[in-house]
């Protein structure tokens, strides 16, 4: 393999994998914001109880895939560098700033709050303690906008200027307001939804079909993941759809060569604009990856529609068959996910910045061998990751909310809980 493709090769698969982690970690912490906060204003007594159960249940499953993939994650910040020093040098003073606010957000700001909302349980006003994992969940999609705005600049390049080969920030309000970012943060945020509601279904109906006792806790889990699960599936099919005016009008070449018509003129145009080079991204790919997304995508959206209705009476989970689709239903999502960031990087070859810098131009200064064994170093370590990451979560899954260690501390005596009525204990005195 030549340099250039081991450098793809080494992007593709460790972005690939912490793709993963993060659509699951986006997916799923809205689901248990969602939890905590009915547990914590629920009145009753015994359906507390429940529901802070599922909290911590589902809770500690989100943390693992947290704690994990943020190990992948920061490797992703010395891709540049190491494979693609060109594109730091070419466009680091515009998408340098959006990377750096995602590194704080991510790293800082979201670890933070976690942090306080894991060690919060008895010890945290009950207001307080749910505003912590909204503000988790907040961070989280505020770091994959940043992501996006950085991703959205090498897809359709906007506000810069180009001063003797580097290009500059001239207006922020349109790279902010890019149109190949914004639309794309819809998909991407529908299309997490869909994965932590099928994960969260999937993941109930298996403890249903397995004759579980906890039928209050995982009844109304499997109720919230159906219904996020079935709306999200739908809407991100429609918000999918209106990208492809945006691509038609900003990567031509990409919607030709998956439909295969038109590509001639485009090359010879792109041929005159920027010199000799094959502009032409690889149909094959570009085919089976849209073909990944949409139907897998349509299949999860019926299903999941279907679903809902057999909700009444819990016929979906009466039937053990129905219920054992359901858990196997849980990868199609990641699947679809997978496909659709392909479909997105490989139609932008062979630009790395479309239109102004080549993936060739940007490769960094490395030998094959170099490549060759951080390639294979990077895609172990990922790999050795993505298996012990589900393995904890399906070790854990498994187990059910007994085996559940989130919030399990005893509040000390100087804490300040929350009461069983809702009132709470003054401060103590300093």
């Amino acid at each position: 393999m030549s340099t250039v493709d081991l450098a793809r090769l080494q992007f593709a698969a460790t972005t690939s994998v912490h793709w993963l982690f993060v659509i699951l970690t986006m997916g799923l912490v809205p689901l248990v914001a969602v939890m905590h906060t009915r547990a914590a204003y629920t009145r009753d007594r015994t359906a507390r109880a429940v529901r802070e159960r599922a909290t911590r249940f589902w809770g500690q499953l989100y943390v693992i895939n947290y704690a994990v993939g943020i190990v992948t994650g920061l490797v992703m910040e010395f891709q540049f560098g190491l494979s693609f020093s060109g594109l730091s040098a070419f466009a680091g003073n515009v998408f340098g700033a959006p990377l750096a606010l995602e590194t704080l957000i991510a790293f800082f700001a979201e670890s933070t709050f976690l942090g306080m909302w894991i060690f919060g349980w008895g010890r945290l006003r009950r207001g307080v303690h749910v505003t912590l994992i909204w503000l988790v969940a907040l961070t989280a999609y505020a770091s994959g906008f940043w992501i996006l705005i950085a991703n959205g600049f090498m897809q359709h390049p906007v506000g810069y200027e180009v001063r003797s080969g580097v290009a500059y920030l001239t207006d922020f309000a349109a790279l902010l307001t890019n149109p190949n970012a914004l639309i794309a943060l819809g998909h991407l945020t529908l299309a997490a939804l869909t994965t932590g509601g099928v994960f969260v279904a999937g993941v109930s109906a298996w403890h249903f079909a397995r004759g579980t006792k906890e039928t209050a806790l995982f009844r109304g889990s499997l109720r919230l993941g159906v219904w996020v699960g079935m709306l999200a599936s739908f809407f991100v099919i429609i918000v999918g759809q209106l990208q492809v005016p945006v691509l038609e009008r900003t990567q031509p070449m990409k919607m030709a060569a998956l439909n295969d018509v038109g590509v001639g003129p485009l090359q010879a145009r792109l041929v005159r604009a920027h010199g000799p080079g094959d502009y032409v991204p690889p149909h094959d790919w570009l085919q089976v990856a849209m073909d990944t997304m949409t139907i897998i995508g349509n299949t999860v959206s019926t299903l999941t529609f279907l679903a809902v209705f057999l909700l009444w009476k819990d016929r979906l989970v009466r039937w053990r068959p129905l219920a054992y689709l359901m858990t196997a239903l849980i990868p199609f999502p990641f699947l679809a996910a997978v496909g659709g960031w392909v479909f997105r990087e490989v139609g932008r070859q062979p630009w790395l910045v479309y239109g102004q810098l080549t993936v060739e131009d940007a490769l960094s200064h490395v030998s094959g061998v170099s490549l060759a064994v951080s390639c294979t170093l990077f895609i172990a370590v990922f790999v050795a990751l993505l298996v012990v990451n589900w393995s904890l979560i399906a070790r854990f899954a498994r187990r059910g909310p007994d085996a559940t260690q989130l919030g399990a501390t005893e509040p000390l005596a100087d804490d300040v809980p929350t009461g069983d009525t809702g009132d709470e204990r003054a401060l103590p005195a300093l």
